[in-house]
C-alpha cells in the first residue's frame, strides 16, 4: 500500500494535475464567493469540460473546485454578511463582526487557514482510514442520522440567543418553511397553493440571503442617512495579526474531527458546521465573544466546512455510496472516466485513487496562499467603499445571486419577502439562525424519520431502542437541561 501512496503522489505532482489544481481552486473560490452558486453547481458545470482529460487531471480540477468553493463562501460572509454557501452561515456570525471591528483581512486569512487545516486533516483520514471509516459508517442507519440532525437543530436553537423559547420557536418556523414543496418520500406536493414555482420547495439560498443580508443593507442605508460617517470608519479600517494559532488550534482539531465523523455518514454532514460551532463555544474560555467577533468561531466554522469534503468521499470510493451532493457528482465523474467506485477501485486503480487523495490534500494547502494572501488583500478593499455605494452593491449581489440559482424572478421576490420578515423578527428579538438551521436540517430529518418508520412498519420504537440513538438522545437532553438551568440562573 505504501508504494501505491507514493505512486499517487508522484503522478499528482506532474504538470497537468498541478495546473488543474491551481485553476480549480481559483475558480472554486470565485464560485463560492457568489451567493447562489455552490461547489456542487461548480462541479456539475465543470464535469463536461473534463471529458477529454486524463482521469487524474480531471479529478485534480474537480478537487480544486470542491475545496475552493467551500472556502470561497467565507469571503462575502465575512465582508458583507452574505453567506456564499450554506456552510458559511456560521462563518458570518463571527467573521462579519470581526470585519466591523477593522479585522477583515485577518478574518479572511483565518478562514483560509482554517479551511486548509480542516481539508488537510480530512484528506489524511481519507488516505489512511478510508476502509475502516466506511465500515463504521454502516452502523449509522436512518434513525441515527435523524437524531444527529435533531441534535444539530437543538444545539443551535438553545445556544444561539438569550431566550430558549424564542430559539425553539424560530427553529419551528424553519421546519415549517422546509415542508413547502414536494414530499421527499411520496412525491406529493405540499403547501404550494397551486404556485408552480413552489413545487420544488423554497430554496435555502433564498431564505439565507433574505434573512441575513437584506436587513443588513437596510440598516446600512439607515446609518448612511442618519448616522454620519461612523459606518464608513467601522467598515473601512483593516488591521492584521489579531489571531494566533495558539488560540484556535483546539477549535481546528475538534471541528475537523466532527466534520470527518459526520462527513462519512451519508446525509448527516449538513448539520456538522452548527454542531462544531456550538461545541467550540461550549469549551471556549471566552464563550461570551461568540457572535461578536470570536476568532475561534470563525476557525471552527471554516475547519468543519472543509473537513467533511474528503470525508464524504470515503463511502463514495470504498462502497460506491455518496456521502453528500458533491460526492454524488464526483461518483458520476469517476464513472464517466471509466472508474467503478467500490473495493475493486483500490485494487485496480490505486494510483488514481491515492492520487485523488493527495489532490484533496494539496488543494486544501493551496487555500493558504490563494485565499489567505490573494483574497485577503484583494476582496477586503470592498470595505473601503463609502456606505452610500456599499449598500446598493450588497443589494445588487443579493439579487444577482438569488436570480442565478434557478433563473427565476420569483426567487428574488421571495428573497425580498424573507428580508422584510427578517427585519420584523429582529425587531421582536427572535434569533434568525435557528430558522435557517430548521430549513437546512428539516428536510433530511423528516426523510430519515419517515424512512425509519417505513422500515419498522410504523413502530416508533425503532427511534429509541438502538444504542447510538440512545446516546445521541442523552446528549440532547443534557444540552437542553444545561441551557435551561443556565438561563434560569440569569434571572
Amino acid at each position: 500500500m505504501l508504494q501505491n501512496v507514493f505512486d499517487g503522489l508522484f503522478a499528482t505532482l506532474t504538470l497537468g494535475p498541478v495546473l488543474a489544481m491551481i485553476f480549480g481552486v481559483a475558480v472554486g473560490m470565485v464560485i463560492g464567493a457568489i451567493p447562489g452558486l455552490s461547489a456542487s453547481m461548480g462541479i456539475a458545470l465543470a464535469i463536461p469540460f473534463t471529458y477529454g482529460m486524463e482521469p487524474l487531471t480531471a479529478l485534480a480540477m474537480l478537487a480544486g473546485i470542491h475545496n475552493g468553493a467551500s472556502q470561497g463562501g467565507a469571503i462575502p460572509a465575512i465582508l458583507l454578511r452574505i453567506p456564499g454557501t450554506t456552510g458559511s452561515i456560521a462563518t458570518a456570525w463571527d467573521g462579519y463582526p470581526m470585519a466591523q471591528k477593522g479585522q477583515a483581512a485577518s478574518a479572511v486569512q483565518l478562514a483560509a487557514a482554517s479551511s486548509a487545516v480542516g481539508g488537510m486533516i480530512s484528506a489524511i483520514s481519507l488516505l489512511l482510514l478510508a476502509p475502516a471509516l466506511a465500515a463504521a459508517a454502516l452502523h449509522f442507519g436512518p434513525p441515527e442520522v435523524f437524531w444527529i440532525n435533531v441534535f444539530g437543530l437543538v444545539a443551535v436553537s438553545v445556544l444561539i440567543g438569550s431566550d430558549l423559547l424564542k430559539g425553539i420557536a424560530s427553529a419551528c418556523i424553519g421546519l415549517l418553511i422546509g415542508t413547502v414543496g414536494l414530499d421527499n418520500v411520496t412525491g406529493h406536493s405540499r403547501f404550494s397553493f397551486g404556485i408552480l414555482e413552489l413545487t420544488s420547495g423554497i430554496p435555502e439560498i433564498v431564505v439565507i440571503v433574505g434573512l441575513y443580508s437584506l436587513p443588513l443593507a437596510l440598516a446600512l442605508a439607515y446609518r448612511t442617512s442618519f448616522g454620519g460617517t461612523d459606518a464608513l470608519i467601522a467598515l473601512g479600517r483593516v488591521t492584521k495579526g489579531v489571531w494566533t494559532v495558539a488560540r484556535v488550534w483546539g477549535a481546528w482539531i475538534r471541528a475537523s474531527i466532527i466534520g470527518i465523523i459526520l462527513g462519512i455518514i451519508p446525509g448527516s454532514s449538513g448539520g456538522s458546521v452548527f454542531i462544531a460551532y456550538t461545541e467550540a463555544r461550549r469549551v471556549s474560555k471566552r464563550p461570551e465573544e461568540f457572535g461578536h467577533g470570536s476568532p475561534e468561531g470563525v476557525a471552527a466554522a471554516e475547519a468543519v466546512n472543509n473537513a467533511d469534503n474528503a470525508a464524504a468521499m470515503i463511502p463514495t470510493l470504498t462502497l460506491g455510496v455518496p456521502g453528500s451532493n458533491v460526492a454524488a457528482l464526483m461518483l458520476g465523474a469517476l464513472l464517466i472516466h471509466g472508474l467503478q467506485p467500490g473495493p475493486a477501485l483500490f485494487r485496480d486503480n490505486p494510483t488514481i485513487v491515492f492520487g485523488y487523495t493527495w489532490q484533496m490534500f494539496i488543494t486544501s494547502l493551496l487555500l493558504i496562499p490563494l485565499g489567505g494572501v490573494v483574497a485577503s488583500r484583494l476582496f477586503v478593499q470592498v470595505l473601503r467603499l463609502p456606505p452610500v455605494l456599499l449598500m446598493p452593491m450588497i443589494v445588487a449581489i443579493m439579487v444577482a445571486g438569488t436570480f442565478a440559482y434557478e433563473n427565476l424572478m420569483f426567487d428574488v421576490y421571495m428573497m425580498i419577502g424573507f428580508g422584510v420578515a427578517g427585519v420584523v423578527l429582529q425587531k421582536m428579538r427572535f434569533p434568525i439562525t435557528p430558522i435557517v438551521i430548521g430549513l437546512v436540517l428539516g428536510a433530511t430529518s423528516e426523510y430519515n424519520l419517515r424512512i425509519s418508520l417505513l422500515l419498522s412498519h410504523g413502530d416508533p420504537m425503532i427511534l429509541f431502542n438502538r444504542p447510538l440513538s440512545i446516546a445521541i438522545m442523552v446528549l440532547i437532553l443534557v444540552l437542553v437541561a444545561y441551557t435551561f438551568i443556565t438561563q434560569r440562573k440569569k434571572y
